[in-house]
Formats: structure tokens, sequence, C-alpha cells
């Protein structure tokens, strides 16, 4: 409580959202699913779907509900089939296939902050690493993809040097 109310004080947030988030719970109970609803309010950042395994009959009202909440749902790990079964209900969900993300954005531009080198060692690896990438530019990074710089020799990644050093994070993935 201290938290909101020091972002009231601050000017982070209106009386009106602090209002809103002390009136609801801070998760709403699905019986198969609590869903964090203060995650954005304590962090920057909504939840996010955990796709692999869930029931179709779970994941539809799940999606529903932070829709609603957010005006945005991101989701991993999404199958082929889960992502067709949403699109008939979100026709503007969009899906990777690569990455497995699966998500529907607000029309808002998000800016890209700092930066983020997501490296791979093989091209093999390059399905995680979209996983990383496309997560931190969801949520407002600006990311630089360098694949395929570590496994045939250490040229490779010298030739990306720069790049590598100028990221406030490097995310490798081998």
């Amino acid at each position: 409580m201290r938290e909101v109310l020091e972002k009231v004080k601050q000017g982070e947030i209106s009386v009106e959202e602090a209002e809103h988030y002390f009136r609801k719970a801070p998760f709403d109970e699905m019986g198969y699913a609590k869903l964090d609803m203060h995650r954005q309010i304590r962090s920057g950042f909504p939840e996010v779907i955990f796709c692999s395994g869930k029931a179709d009959a779970h994941l539809v009202p799940i999606v529903k509900r932070l829709y609603e909440a957010n005006g945005e749902v991101f989701g991993t790990r999404a199958s082929e089939h889960q992502y067709q079964m949403l699109k008939e209900i979100y026709p503007q969900i969009q899906y990777d296939p690569i990455s497995h993300i699966l998500k529907i954005e607000n029309n808002e531009k998000k800016e890209g902050v700092g930066l983020i080198a997501v490296c791979t060692a093989g091209t093999a690896d390059i399905p995680v690493a979209e996983e990383a990438a496309q997560t931190a530019e969801y949520f407002g990074a600006k990311v630089e993809r360098i694949y395929d710089v570590g496994v045939a020799g250490i040229h490779r990644l010298f030739a990306r040097l720069d790049a590598i050093q100028d990221a406030n994070c490097v995310v490798a993935v081998a």
C-alpha cells in the first residue's frame, strides 16, 4: 500500500489508478489459476502467460481476463494449435512459430529503452534467443540480435564485439 501511495505522491499514477488498485484483490481467482492483477502496478509489467501444457478451457479465459484488464496479452511457449484457437476469438493476435510467442499488443509505440544484446552460439539456439528478444521488445527494450557467434571460432564473436560492448545487458544463449 505504501508503494502505491508513494507513486501517487510522486505523480507516477493517478488517484483513480490507486483507487482501482485498492478496490481490486491482488489476484483474480479462477479456480484453476490465480492471475496476478497487481503485477503491472508493482513492477510496471502485466502478467505473462506460460502457455505450454495449458488446457484450451483454461487458456481462453486467462487470455480474456488479462486482455480485458490490460488491453494486451503476452504468452510464451504457445503451440500452433493454441494460436489458431485464440485467433478465432482475437483476430489481431500475432504468433511467431520460431519463438512460440503469441501476443496482442495495443497501438502504443514502445520507444525501445536501453540496449540488450541477445547472442547465440549457433543457429539451433535461435528459438530460445528469439523468445528472450521478443519478450524484451514487448516490454519496451531495444534489442540487438547477434546470432551464430560462438561455435566455429572466436573471430565471429570479435566481429560483433562493438555491438556487444555497447549493450546494457547481454543475454547469451548456448
